[in-house]
């Protein structure tokens, strides 16, 4: 379940400067993934995905490009 399309590196740079609308282009191109990854026992979990979707906003806003 790979996608091929990569997000554009200009996207990625408003999103770690903390523009909500790039934020939200990101979270649109893992919610598959996260939806996925979602399921417990084979029912969909909404805290599961709530939670998912935190840390990855969270991953974003604390990303440096200077490491």
């Amino acid at each position: 379940m790979r996608n091929k399309k990569l997000i554009p590196f200009e996207i990625i740079e408003k999103a770690v400067a903390g523009e909500p609308e790039a934020i939200e282009l990101v979270l649109q191109h893992y919610r598959p993934r996260i939806k996925y990854l979602s399921k417990y026992k084979g029912h969909f979990n909404s805290d599961i995905q709530d939670r998912l979707q935190a840390q990855l906003i969270k991953a974003i806003l604390q990303f440096r490009f200077d490491r």
